[in-house]
Formats: C-alpha cells, sequence, structure tokens
C-alpha cells in the first residue's frame, strides 16, 4: 500500500483511463469518417433523352435508334462507379425521357425518380439534400440541360444542343470544397447533324 492507496486500485484506475481513451478515439474516427463521407463529392450526369420517334405528337417515345442508345447508355454507366455504381436516376415525365433512363434503372435495379423540367431549383435541390456524395444520372430535353447544368455552378458555356443531337454526357462533379467541374463526352452513334435513323423524316420538332 502506498499512500493509502493498493496496487490493485492503481491498475483498475489505469485501465478504466485505458478503456475511455480507446472510446473517445474511437468515437472521433466515426466521427470524422462520417463528416469526410458526408461531405464527399457529389458527381451529376446530365443526358438528353435518346432518339424520339414522331408519334404521338404529345408524348412520343424512343425509335429504334433511340432504343439502341438507351441500351448503349446503361452499357456505359451500370458500372460507372467501380464500388456500387449510380446511386440515383432522375428523369422529366415524358416516354423519352423516362425510356432513356429505363435501361439503366432495369440494370442497377433502382426507380426512376420524376421531376418537373421547370422547375430547375427544386430538382437540384432535391438532388443535392437527398444524394450528397453520391453518383446521380439526370435525363432532359436539350432545352433544360445547359441551364440545369449552369444552375448547379457548374459551365455557363455549354453550348446549344442541336434538334438530332443525342450524344452528350455531361460530367458534373461537385466537391465538398473547391470549384465544380464540367466535362463533356460523347456515346453511341455519333451526331452528324443529321437524324441517326435514316428513315426518319427531316422536320421541325419539339425538344
Amino acid at each position: 500500500m502506498r499512500n493509502g492507496k493498493t496496487d490493485p486500485d492503481r491498475r483498475k484506475k489505469r485501465r478504466r483511463r485505458r478503456i475511455q481513451a480507446v472510446v473517445i478515439y474511437t468515437a472521433i474516427a466515426i466521427g470524422l469518417a462520417w463528416f469526410f463521407e458526408s461531405q464527399a463529392t457529389t458527381t451529376m450526369i446530365f443526358v438528353r433523352h435518346a432518339e424520339k420517334a414522331l408519334m404521338p405528337v404529345g408524348d412520343p417515345g424512343l425509335t429504334p435508334a433511340g432504343q439502341a442508345r438507351a441500351a448503349e447508355l446503361a452499357r456505359q454507366l451500370v458500372d460507372a462507379d467501380v464500388v456500387a455504381g449510380i446511386d440515383a436516376i432522375y428523369s422529366t415525365p415524358f416516354r423519352r425521357t423516362v425510356e432513356t433512363a429505363q435501361p439503366v434503372a432495369d440494370a442497377l435495379g433502382l426507380e426512376i425518380n420524376r421531376y418537373d423540367p421547370d422547375d430547375n431549383e427544386a430538382v437540384l435541390e432535391r438532388i443535392l439534400r437527398n444524394h450528397k456524395g453520391k453518383i446521380i444520372l439526370v435525363v432532359g430535353h436539350s432545352d433544360t440541360l445547359p441551364t440545369l447544368i449552369a444552375d448547379l455552378g457548374a459551365s455557363k458555356k455549354v453550348p446549344p444542343i442541336a434538334e438530332f443531337e443525342y450524344d452528350n454526357i455531361y460530367l458534373i462533379s461537385i466537391p465538398w470544397f473547391g470549384k465544380t467541374k464540367t466535362i463533356r463526352l460523347r456515346y453511341g452513334e455519333p451526331y452528324r447533324g443529321e437524324p441517326t435513323d435514316k428513315n426518319y423524316p427531316v422536320t421541325k420538332m419539339t425538344e
């Protein structure tokens, strides 16, 4: 006994302090891991719908060429992330956009979230709130993608998308700290200034 305390008492106190230190360090490590995971880079992939049919006029689906492009999009994106792939899919409610997104959704077992193409703020807020640090596919239209990308704080220099131009993929990376990056890639049958389907009549169409 020294100073009124036995060696077993000292050992118990040292053991208690070690356990407390381990608990504190573990809590700090978990907290830091959660923080950096929650602040990880969010990646948004924007594509226009694939080639659309002429009929019905109000809400056409995809042509055979469009279906082939949608299948190619799925092939390109199913392994976009070597760990988990696309985490969420967003599409406007039109047949041509939903049919473009469907092969990706089927391949990954994901549902397609519909969004209003006239309300960029709502869909971007929803995506960034619910899918921070994830990979998200957004299918839109030639007249909506440039403004969506610009409103996201990415490039405001996305060139206009031509009537029969369907082969763009825009990759937007949004880091938790730093500058948002915009990358444009191409996929499927390349755009040559004319319809991909040679039997497709060249007429002025909506987006």
